[in-house]
This record gives C-alpha cells, sequence and structure tokens, in this order.
C-alpha cells in the first residue's frame, strides 16, 4: 500500500513525482488530486538532522531549523502553526499512518527518523479539515514497504562545526513480511555557547500484505534526546550586537529539556466484496523534563507554577473506517465513512528551579495535576466522477473534544483549579475538478476548518486568577481555493493554488510574563496568497525547481490585547491591518541541478520576507537570501560521498522567530556559513 511509482521522462535522469498519494483519505495521483499537495523524498547531499532538510520548496509551508534541539522545528503552512514557541500547533502531523499529534492539537516532529522514510506529503487547504482539529495543513511522513532485493544503508555525516550524525537504514522481506527499519544518531555543539544536544531515534515498520489490498502492519518507534541545552532566543540588542551569543540567563540557569518517547501502533486492512474495512491503534508515552530561565524573584507568587517542568503523557487512539465503490446516476462513486477517537493522560508537575543559592536544580514542588483530553470524531466522503471530464468530491466531519483538569496541588494561597470543558464543531468540505485537457487539471474548492485550545494555552487565564482559562473559544475557519495542475510533457509539472481563510476567534497571546503564557481570542483575520511550484529539465543533464510563495495575513477588525500581566481590562489595541506575527508576506526557493557521468551538484538560492515578531507588530526579523552548495560522487555503485556548503555567502540572519516571547528575546539566529562532508554505503541482498 502506497508505494511510490515513478514515472520515466524522455531522459532517464528526469525522475517526476510520486504517482501515489492518500492526501484526501483516498489513494490518487498527484494530479488527479483535488487540492494542493506536495511530496518530497530524501534530498541530494543533506546533513540528515533535520525533517525540515526534506521540507524545502514546498510552496505555503515554512520549515525553520531553529539551531535549539531543546524545542522543535518551527512549521507553519499558509500562517497556520507560527504562534507555537515549541513543538508544532495549528497542524496535524501522521507517521506512517499513526497520529503524531495529540487530541489537544499539540503536535512534534522529532520522533520523525530520517534514516527509515520515503518520502512526505504535504496537504494545504480546505482538505486538511478531513483529518479533524487543529488541521490548518496535513504533514505526513511514510517509511513505505520493505522489498526484495533487500538493502542494508549506513551513512554518516560530519560538519566543520563539530555537528554530526550515523545512521542505518534496512528495507527487506523477511518470512513473508516487509521490513523497514532505521536507527539515527546525531550530535551537535551548536554554534552558540549553551546549545549542544544529541538524540537518537528508531523506527522499525513491518507489513503482512494480502490478496485484494488485504493486509497489515505495526510500527515502533524510540525517542532519546536527553539534555538538549537551549541557548534562548536573543533581544534585538543583543542579536544586532552579535547573534553567535547566548543570553546570561540560558546559562545562569542551565536551560535544557530531556525527551523520551515510545510509540507503538497497527493497521489492519480487509475487503469484504465491493467494501474494505481498514482499523488503526495505537499508544505511547513521552515523558519531558525542561528547566527553565524563570528568575527566582518571580516564582514567590503563590500562583506561579515554578521553573522546571514534568510532563508525562500517555497518549492512545484509533480509527475504524470503510471504503467503498457503487454508482451514482450511472457514474463511478468512491465512498468513505468511519469514526475515529484519541485519548490523552497528562500528569504535569512544576516545581522551583532553584534550592537555597544553587539555581538550575529541582526544587519544590508548585504544580500538580492530571490532564486528560478526549476526543471522538466521525467522517464521511465521497467522490463522483459524473462526467467524463468533471469530478465532485465531498466530505463532512464532526468533531468533539473535552477537556478535564483535576488539581492535585492545593495551598492557602493557590486554590483547586480543576475544570472541565468540551469543544464541538461540524467541519464540511467540497472540491469540483474539471479535467480541461489531458494534461491540464483544475479544482475548486471551500470547506471549514477549527482549531482548539491546547492544553498549555487552557492553563492560564490573563487576569492572573486560578483556573483553567475557559473563556478561550476554539478558532473557525472558512477555506477558499482554486488551483491548476499542468503536466504539458514528460519531466515538466506546474501546479498553481490561489487561496483565502477567514478565522473567526484566532487565537493569540494575551499576557506573557514570568514564564507563563496565557492566551485570548482575537476578533477576525485573513489569510489569502498565491503558491506556485514548477519543475522542469533543462536538456538531458540538468533541471530546474522552483517553489514560491505569496502571503497576505492581517488582522481583519480591531481588537485589544492586554500591554502586561495580569490582565483585566486588555487596554492594548491591535489595528485592522495588522500583519500577523511570524508570517513572511512571501518566501521562495529556486534549485538547480545537474549531472554528468559519477557526479551530482546542486546549488540553491532560498529567500524569506520580513517578519513581525509580535502582534503589536513593534518590532521585525529582517527578511534574508541565503545560497546553498552541493556535490554528490558516486564512488561506486554502492558508495556515495557529498560535500555541501549551506548559507555559502555567510549571511547574519534571524533563522526563526519566538512570537509574543515575554522577555523580548524574539530572535533566534540562523546558523553561519557551515561546510558538511557525508558518506553512505548501501549493501544489497
Amino acid at each position: 500500500m502506497n508505494l511510490v511509482h515513478w514515472v520515466l521522462a524522455a531522459s532517464e535522469v528526469v525522475a517526476l513525482e510520486p504517482v501515489t498519494v492518500t492526501a484526501t483519505r483516498r489513494e490518487s495521483s498527484v494530479f488527479e488530486t483535488p487540492a494542493a499537495v506536495s511530496v518530497r523524498t530524501a534530498p541530494e547531499a543533506a546533513p540528515g538532522l533535520n525533517l525540515s532538510e526534506w521540507l524545502g520548496g514546498v510552496p505555503g509551508l515554512l520549515a525553520r531549523d531553529r539551531q535549539n534541539y531543546a524545542q522543535d522545528t518551527q512549521v507553519s503552512i499558509r500562517g497556520f502553526g507560527t504562534r507555537a514557541s515549541f513543538g508544532i500547533r495549528g497542524l496535524r502531523v501522521i507517521i506512517d499512518g499513526i497520529p503524531a499529534t495529540q487530541p489537544d492539537g499539540q503536535s512534534q516532529l522529532s520522533h520523525a527518523n530520517l534514516a527509515s522514510a520515503e518520502r512526505v506529503e504535504v496537504l494545504r487547504g480546505p482538505f486538511s479539515a478531513l483529518y479533524g482539529n487543529s488541521s490548518g495543513g496535513v504533514l505526513q511522513v511514510f517509511s513505505g514497504d520493505g522489498l526484495a532485493p533487500g538493502e542494508a544503508r549506513v551513512g554518516a555525516a560530519a560538519s566543520d562545526s563539530g555537528d554530526w550524525r550515523v545512521s542505518a537504514g534496512l528495507r527487506t522481506r523477511w518470512r513473508g513480511a516487509g521490513v523497514v527499519a532505521g536507527l539515527s544518531h546525531l550530535r551537535v555543539d551548536g554554534f552558540r555557547p549553551h546549545s549542544a544536544a544529541e538524540r537518537t531515534s528508531f523506527n522499525a515498520r513491518l507489513h503482512w500484505p494480502g490478496e485484494g489490498g488485504d493486509g497489515a502492519a505495526l510500527v515502533f518507534n524510540h525517542l532519546d534526546a536527553p539534555d538538549a541545552q537551549d541557548p534562548l532566543g536573543l533581544d534585538r540588542a543583543q542579536f544586532d550586537a552579535d547573534p553567535s551569543q547566548t543570553t546570561p540567563q540560558a546559562q545562569t540557569f542551565n536551560t535544557r529539556k530531556s525527551v523520551s518517547q515510545s510509540q507503538l501502533g497497527g493497521t489492519w486492512q480487509r475487503a469484504f466484496g465491493a467494501v474494505r474495512l481498514q482499523a488503526m491503534a495505537y499508544a505511547g508515552q513521552r515523558d519531558i523534563e525542561q528547566y527553565l530561565a524563570i528568575p527566582v524573584g518571580v516564582q514567590g507568587n503563590p500562583l506561579q507554577s515554578g521553573g522546571v517542568v514534568d510532563l508525562g503523557s500517555g497518549f492512545f487512539g484509533g480509527e475504524l473506517r470503510l471504503d467503498g465503490e457503487t454508482t451514482l446516476g450511472g457514474r463511478a462513486l468512491q465512498w468513505t465513512a468511519g469514526a475515529g477517537w484519541e485519548g490523552l493522560a497528562q500528569q504535569r508537575r512544576g516545581f522551583e528551579n532553584f534550592v537555597g543559592t544553587q539555581l538550575g536544580v529541582r526544587g519544590r514542588l508548585r504544580r500538580d495535576e492530571r490532564n486528560d483530553v478526549a476526543a471522538f470524531d466521525q467522517f464521511a466522503q465521497a467522490d463522483w466522477r459524473f462526467a467524463d471530464d468533471w469530478s465532485l468530491l465531498a466530505g463532512l466531519r464532526h468533531s468533539r473534544v473535552r477537556f478535564r483538569s483535576d488539581d492535585r496541588y492545593v495551598t492557602a494561597g493557590n486554590p483547586d483549579d480543576s475544570g472541565t470543558v468540551d469543544f464541538e464543531r461540524y467541519t464540511p468540505v467540497m472540491a469540483l475538478q474539471w479535467r480541461a485537457q489531458a494534461t491540464l487539471n483544475l479544482h475548486a474548492s471551500v470547506g471549514s476548518g477549527f482549531e482548539t485550545p491546547t492544553l498549555v494555552e487552557l492553563a492560564y487565564r490573563p487576569d492572573g486568577g486560578s483556573g483553567l482559562n475557559l473563556d478561550l473559544r476554539p478558532a473557525r475557519s472558512r477555506n477558499l481555493e482554486l488551483g491548476m495542475k499542468w503536466r504539458p510533457r514528460p519531466g515538466f509539472s506546474a501546479d498553481l493554488a490561489v487561496f483565502r481563510t477567514a478565522t473567526r476567534d484566532e487565537l493569540v497571546v494575551a499576557t506573557n510574563a514570568g514564564g507563563r503564557a496565557s492566551y485570548a481570542n482575537a476578533a477576525r483575520t485573513r489569510r489569502q496568497g498565491v503558491e506556485l511550484e514548477v519543475a522542469a529539465p533543462l536538456g538531458e543533464a540538468m533541471s530546474l525547481q522552483l517553489a514560491w510563495t505569496g502571503l497576505d495575513a492581517t488582522m481583519r477588525q480591531d481588537y485589544f490585547a492586554c500591554a502586561g500581566a495580569p490582565c483585566t481590562v486588555p487596554t492594548q489595541r491591535i489595528a485592522r491591518g495588522t500583519r500577523l506575527a511570524g508570517v513572511p508576506r512571501s518566501q521562495g526557493r529556486l534549485r538547480w541541478d545537474g549531472w554528468r557521468g559519477d557526479w551530482r551538484g546542486f546549488a540553491e538560492v532560498r529567500g524569506v520576507s520580513a517578519v513581525t515578531v509580535n502582534d503589536a507588530g513593534s518590532d521585525r526579523a529582517a527578511g534574508y537570501g541565503l545560497l546553498d552548495l552541493g556535490v554528490t560522487w558516486s564512488a561506486t555503485p554502492r558508495l556515495d560521498a557529498f560535500l555541501r556548503l549551506d548559507n555559502a555567502l555567510d549571511r547574519r540572519h534571524a533563522g526563526s522567530v519566538i512570537t509574543n516571547d515575554g522577555n523580548g528575546r524574539y530572535f533566534e539566529p540562523g546558523a553561519p556559513r557551515t561546510l558538511w562532508l557525508g558518506l553512505d554505503f548501501r549493501a544489497v541482498n
């Protein structure tokens, strides 16, 4: 299932896009999918540290490598996800069919193992709502299948700054089962003081194919990332003076984060005549210990939860779904219906980050609570080809998410903060597609979506009082997309999408001080823009790829935000037309690839325009353009070596921003010029 098929161009050295994708929950080609969807495989001459390396050149998607392994890769799609100061919010992430997004909408990419990954699919636009809560976009990682003859692969890469990665992968068949496995370990020192980290990840997928689409699969993965140092962001003066420095608070409090996660999941499918039943179930445990730079004096507030976060999360879920085919009006109709459920049992404790005069150590207990989130969704969709050149795809999803908090730390100055809140929403979507020519598809899609607050966003109230922020409402969006997909000749593809998303009750930061961020709902926002993706061969030994996004993301109605904390009456006016923080007006990538004999080379220019760093728009990070160069040499049929130079012109830039940081430390510096050397060996059996 989900095999990658390649179409041969007139020249044998030009490979086209994978044919089969699952973006709209049914297998179809990229060309036939009435939605903006992009597919990426392992890039040439890549260090192999982060999934962001695979996501370059996806229009509408901005993946920022924060150079901070105590956090996570910062990913946004069409402006959704930029408010996340850690992890990923507002997007759905799925790895080998198993959700990596918890039912409250919080996601992470850290356990995506690149040594076993085969491809990544990115879905943008209205049909993201088919995946439920917090689906401003969908990112799926697939390991693919184990095949015969098998292949074992080992690789290593190292940089001139002392960072390195080793990995091993296996793809084979064993006793009737397909086996895909990957193990990787990385160690980075970072170009800023106090930013060292190491990470070990393992992923294995076993699958048993059957007749007529029947089959089953098991997926297991594990991540261990101990004591990743957190250099924090820099304020404006620090960034302008020396972006390679680290703020003193990071070293004073020894800010760091440890993460351990294990997850097991399985899928099963079987055909019963014209109907196919599919089932999925998973469970896992994720443990986090994080030391923050919260001043000792601030923790004197009895409502303050300390500077050490101890978080244990057990998560689980499943899905049952039926797929079938029938006819309507004498025309083929494919349908899907099912239900899914997700659960999260979270034990959160907070401790002081000092003992006496010693800082950066676990002290007294200041927070102890049990948080539970449960989500139950039902969905149905149908794909009807009602004419030779026309098709209609429509779907409806009903989602209900319940949050419950049981406060177990109750003192004279800290009352019981227990509480419960439910959110519920119907999200319809529909797309009309016209085959204008054999090589040209046009589509129009509309839909609605919603995004609940996460547990972190519900945790505190802007007025500084106790209890959950039960005044928060889910953000609701209406989405429109017009798209074109053109394949005039083998090797050439052009995709264009024009989109608009209007959102009510956008979730924004209300206050951020003393290590506590509270959230509120803004009135209305709008995201509208254009995405262009072009791939073209240049003769028989070169190719060119272009991706560009123009995005206007603004407030569409005045609202009042808090100027400080605590905040009972918001007084800071955020005017209509203010840009959404962290969202660039434009971004793009132009890449040239060439090959001759055993040599392949590339040159890539990528650019991002300026972004504001807070909702008030009082400061911004300047735009930048970077040049990356690389060359790969196939020394033998089984041994490759590569040399890569990132940021070849050594441009100073803010690689990412921490929007609305309470201390004004918005800027996370991008890496300077970095040279990478790598080797990759394959053995076939």
